[in-house]
């Protein structure tokens, strides 16, 4: 339970929250004054904040935003699981696993060097151009792959800064006791390097739940390219607004999530070093 605050202090708090509200009142007055008073504002309202198109377009955008909705979840189990293989691949020791570090890092290195998108094209485009047997030829699949293995390389150096992050008498102690170094890993070190970085790990799920609009370059009818199809058909912007809310109403409350748990790890760690 957090202790009571002096008057004063709870005095000087909401004289504090005021003044915030009422800058920020005055702020944003302020920017709606300029942008309604422009000579220019009419035909932005109509070209991107038309009522009537975006009742029109909604139902189809919102269509379209399901499938990025379920793209995102895939894809995320996906990359957490597989970049904590590489992460864990990445920190074993000893020569004989010399050969698995370097293909472990190769791979990362080379995927991040490769812009995202670039790497949605290739795959969406190359790998169903080859039509070889038994490898899917859906562009929605290599979309989701193209995600996953670009993640993957990002969020396994986040993973492997949580495992250096854990002290090296950990590692000892379950060596000592005769775990192997992937039984060290996989019940010692792992679970208190995942504590570590869970705060950058839901950074990661911030980024990759705008990221899967991507895919739209391959075609595929997410709420993007809904919203890009009916702007093709109409001329007119507010579905590419739609679209922005949609992805706003599930980007938002997971930011604020991310940063009212990371003030609370922060606030834990410092709690437990006093």
């Amino acid at each position: 339970m957090w202790p009571r605050l002096p008057p004063r202090a709870r005095e000087e708090g909401s004289r504090a929250a005021l003044i915030a509200a009422g800058s920020t009142i005055i702020v944003v007055g302020l920017i709606l004054w300029i942008i309604l008073t422009s000579e220019a504002w009419p035909a932005v309202q109509k070209q991107f904040f038309s009522w009537f198109h975006f009742k029109e377009s909604f139902p189809d955008v919102l269509r379209g935003f399901w499938l990025d909705v379920k793209m995102f979840i895939v894809a995320e189990i996906l990359i957490l699981s597989f970049a904590l293989v590489l992460a864990m691949i990445r920190s074993l020791r000893g020569p004989a696993f010399f050969p698995l570090r370097a293909i472990v890092v190769t791979y990362i290195d080379i995927i991040r060097g490769i812009p995202m998108l670039l790497l949605i094209l290739l795959l969406g485009f190359g790998v169903p151009a080859l039509q070889l047997q038994g490898v899917p030829t859906s562009r929605l699949f290599w979309g989701v792959a193209a995600l996953v293995i670009s993640y993957s390389a990002y969020t396994a150096e986040v993973y492997r800064a949580g495992i250096e992050s854990v002290h090296e008498s950990q590692r000892m102690s379950a060596r000592s006791i005769g775990l192997t170094q992937v039984q060290a890993l996989r019940f010692v070190i792992v679970p208190q390097a995942i504590r570590n970085v869970i705060p950058a790990l839901l950074n990661g799920f911030v980024s990759l739940q705008k990221d899967v609009a991507l895919v739209f370059v391959l075609g595929v009818r997410e709420g993007l390219r809904e919203a890009d199809i009916y702007n093709a058909r109409t001329f007119n912007y507010t579905s590419y607004v739609v679209a922005a809310v949609l992805f706003l109403l599930i980007s938002v409350p997971v930011a604020r999530f991310t940063d009212w748990y990371t003030e609370r790890d922060r606030r834990r760690r410092q709690a437990m070093s006093t």
